[in-house]
């Protein structure tokens, strides 16, 4: 069943990417009839990290200048330390992932990829899940941490590893199909 038939889904990535946490979920999203897009602040290419090494490089479908938001239904952050370590620190970055957070459209983030969110106001008052490391500053941008494979709140999904991704993909999915959640935006800042 192709559920996301004509839903463009934005993968927010950069450099340091957890190759896994990338490319799973963006097959079961391509599986599912979306249109997944890779948009960087780097153009061309980023160069995944897989585990404890360097991975493969991953086109960039579009580079994050020259992305708008209005034009996706969905956004996924992963994870690995070094992508959202560096996305976090991006203005721009962190206003395209504002966006959807202000507009309720769904957002999925795995690992470390809720550090981004931190950024952009998008945890206070969801319940939520990352990496352990995350935990601290998630409870104090106002998150209620939990330690489950996955957690949805209001279009928000959430894993902790590369191990929760078959989870992680599926809730996703649900989330994206059902579409903006009435009552999970934010106001603007």
């Amino acid at each position: 069943m192709k559920s996301l038939n004509g839903k463009r889904v934005a993968i927010l990535a950069t450099n340091g990417v957890e190759q896994s946490e990338l490319m799973e979920p963006r097959k079961a999203l391509l599986d599912a009839g979306a249109k997944p897009e890779v948009i960087s602040p780097e153009s061309g290419k980023i160069k995944a990290w897989n585990l404890k090494n360097w991975g493969d490089e991953i086109p960039v479908d579009i580079e994050l200048k020259q992305a708008k938001p209005d034009d996706y239904d969905a956004l996924m952050l992963p994870g690995g330390v070094m992508n959202p370590d560096k996305l976090r620190v991006n203005t721009d970055a962190v206003l395209f992932v504002r966006h959807f957070v202000e507009t309720g459209k769904p957002i999925a983030a795995i690992c470390h990829g809720p550090w981004t969110l931190i950024e952009a106001g998008g945890v206070k008052g969801k319940t939520m899940t990352s990496w352990p490391s995350l935990r601290t500053d998630l409870v104090n941008a106002g998150a209620n941490w939990v330690d489950q494979e996955v957690v949805t709140n209001k279009g928000l999904v959430t894993s902790r590893k590369p191990d929760d991704i078959p989870a992680f993909s599926k809730k996703m999915i649900e989330e994206v199909a059902k579409g903006k959640h009435v009552g999970a935006s934010i106001a603007a800042h």
